[in-house]
């Protein structure tokens, strides 16, 4: 095997031009694979960390009526049979396997009774929360402090904002210590919290955007959450927002949360149910749209490998022909059909071989030129690039038996004979 191996690059090297013009088909087959196929993984990446977050692990599980989110609004009653979501009920959540941390809310959304000074903040949502809140999806304090156990054991009517909230309302102002009113009532501001992890979506086009795009621009308004029925009603039902462990255990998450919340709503009630926010369905509906598209990209692209085999074969039939002699003195000395065949197959898997790594290293290079010129994500996939080469070898054996099985049952008398 070695022997042939050794005869193969010393073949190849002495038809340098030849052997370079052969493997061209192979090389753009793979080429045109790899570019593609990082493609497909680096935008499958991008979606799911869109959609969930850069790694933040965290859906919500809301109240849904009709297939639509339900939201208590200053014009429309809660509706019936819902409670608050209670501490056992949290606790039992947090004893999931798939569960990391759990956190509770009531939430306004474009309420008309928010005020800065004259100012109307109807487009700003307010939310209650407790203690978990800020930890469960990923809020630090930028500025001021965080809710402390006595805002919540006295009723304070103190406020947090996040710093979107922060920056519109008050733009170059220190917001510390300055009130806002809510339902009549004022409110002292007492800290600004700002995300983590910071992570904006990868928005190129209005499809992107209308998929991405941060709905709540104006940003949010927090207050205690035992302060929440000095403004609005007691014993509102809730929302809950679930830290996964992982991003894999996010929808066993959401389902066996999900059950547990629905569990707690009266028997009467048909028309409302808590249902999980199913990003990860939503990132492989996305997914499989894109795939769709760059599945057809590698299908075309296969051609081209079909186009080098056949270019594979034709060289080898002429390398057949033009050592008809040599195949003959090698017969005639003793040497088997098995290892001319051996000999010919060796040489065309080693010829694609070489075709299939430059074409890895091409289809890398192209996937980086893709990413610099158009900013599509790409990403590497190492077992492909491997998957790719051992391709490229059978491609080499396969188009390459044909000649092999040629020379192989060469009459040698005739082989020596012919010039």
């Amino acid at each position: 095997m070695l022997e042939n191996i050794r005869l193969s690059f010393q073949g190849i090297w002495s038809h340098k031009m030849r052997s370079f013009l052969t493997m061209l088909g192979i090389i753009i087959g793979i080429a045109s694979i790899i570019s593609i196929a990082s493609t497909i993984k680096g935008t499958n990446e991008q979606i799911k960390n869109n959609l969930i977050g850069s790694g933040n692990n965290t859906l919500s599980v809301m109240i849904y009526t009709q297939g639509y989110e339900y939201h208590i609004d200053s014009w429309s009653k809660a509706p019936a049979g819902f409670c608050e979501v209670t501490d056992e009920v949290c606790e039992q959540i947090r004893e999931l396997d798939s569960v990391e941390n759990v956190t509770r809310y009531n939430e306004r959304q474009y309420s008309e009774s928010i005020f800065y000074k004259n100012t109307s903040l109807q487009n700003t949502s307010v939310r209650s929360i407790d203690t978990d809140y800020f930890e469960t999806v990923g809020y630090t304090i930028r500025t001021g402090r965080n809710f402390i156990d006595s805002d919540y054991e006295n009723f304070r009517k103190v406020l947090i904002l996040d710093k979107t909230a922060a920056d519109n309302i008050f733009a170059n102002e220190n917001p510390i210590g300055k009130t806002i009113e809510i339902s009549g009532k004022p409110f002292t501001v007492v800290g600004v919290v700002d995300q983590t992890k910071k992570f904006t979506p990868n928005i190129n086009n209005v499809e992107d955007y209308y998929t991405y795009a941060n709905t709540d621009a104006l940003g949010y308004i927090f207050m205690p959450k035992a302060s929440w029925p000095i403004v609005y009603e007691y014993d509102e039902p809730e929302n809950v927002i679930v830290k996964a462990v992982s991003v894999d255990d996010m929808e066993d998450a959401g389902k066996k949360v999900e059950d547990i919340l629905n569990a707690t709503i009266a028997s009467y009630q048909t028309e409302y149910k808590y249902k999980a926010d199913d990003v990860l369905q939503r990132a492989q509906k996305l997914q499989d749209m894109s795939a769709a598209t760059n599945n057809q990209l590698i299908w075309i692209a296969s051609i081209s490998l079909l186009v080098g085999g056949i270019g594979v074969m034709n060289i080898m039939l002429v390398s057949v022909t033009e050592r008809t002699n040599e195949i003959g003195l090698k017969k005639a000395i003793g040497a088997r059909k098995g290892s001319i065949l051996g000999q010919f197959l060796t040489e065309a898997a080693v010829l694609t071989s070489i075709g299939g790594v430059i074409g890895v290293a091409s289809g890398i290079g192209m996937a980086q030129v893709i990413n610099k010129v158009s900013g599509v994500a790409v990403s590497i996939d190492v077992v492909i690039s491997g998957i790719a080469v051992v391709f490229s070898m059978l491609i080499g054996i396969v188009f390459g038996l044909l000649p092999s099985i040629k020379a192989a049952n060469l009459d040698p008398i005739e082989a020596l004979r012919r010039e």
